[in-house]
């Protein structure tokens, strides 16, 4: 009975890559080369020839700068609102307390016609909202 006995090292493939080919750009195929390169988010340059050559399909991310800074935007608008309702809330608790109530009613009424304001710029806001995804967001197909 013959026996195996490590010998050491790393043990076999079962399918090595063993065949190599060589391209060849230049300046400016090299940069059309990295740009898709880029864009792809392969894992390494070889990985991406070999899914462009045998056309084994692959996805390209492109991140709009100015898409990033109208949802940033977007976002901090809720903690506005947030705060705005807080501050709200203790308006009214002042003016119950502190004012009469005529007063109170009058600086009320301001405040509601402002608020009234601020859900119609809120509305604004989220039909353009409603434009920008129609137009610019990126459906997959």
């Amino acid at each position: 009975m013959k026996q195996k006995f490590n010998q050491g090292g790393r043990p076999h493939k079962i399918n090595p890559a063993a065949y190599r080919y060589v391209v060849r750009f230049d300046a400016a195929e090299n940069g059309v080369f990295l740009t898709l390169y880029e864009k792809s988010g392969a894992i390494n340059k070889a990985t991406f020839i070999k899914n462009v050559l045998l056309g084994k399909s692959f996805k390209v991310f492109v991140v709009d700068e100015n898409t990033r800074v109208f949802i940033d935007k977007l976002s901090s608008f809720n903690s506005q609102y947030r705060t705005i309702g807080i501050e709200y809330n203790t308006v009214v608790k002042t003016l119950r307390e502190d004012f009469n109530e005529k007063k109170a009613m009058k600086a009320l009424y301001k405040l509601e016609q402002l608020t009234i304001e601020l859900v119609k710029l809120n509305r604004e806001i989220v039909a353009l909202a409603k434009d920008f995804d129609e137009r610019w967001s990126q459906k997959s197909l």
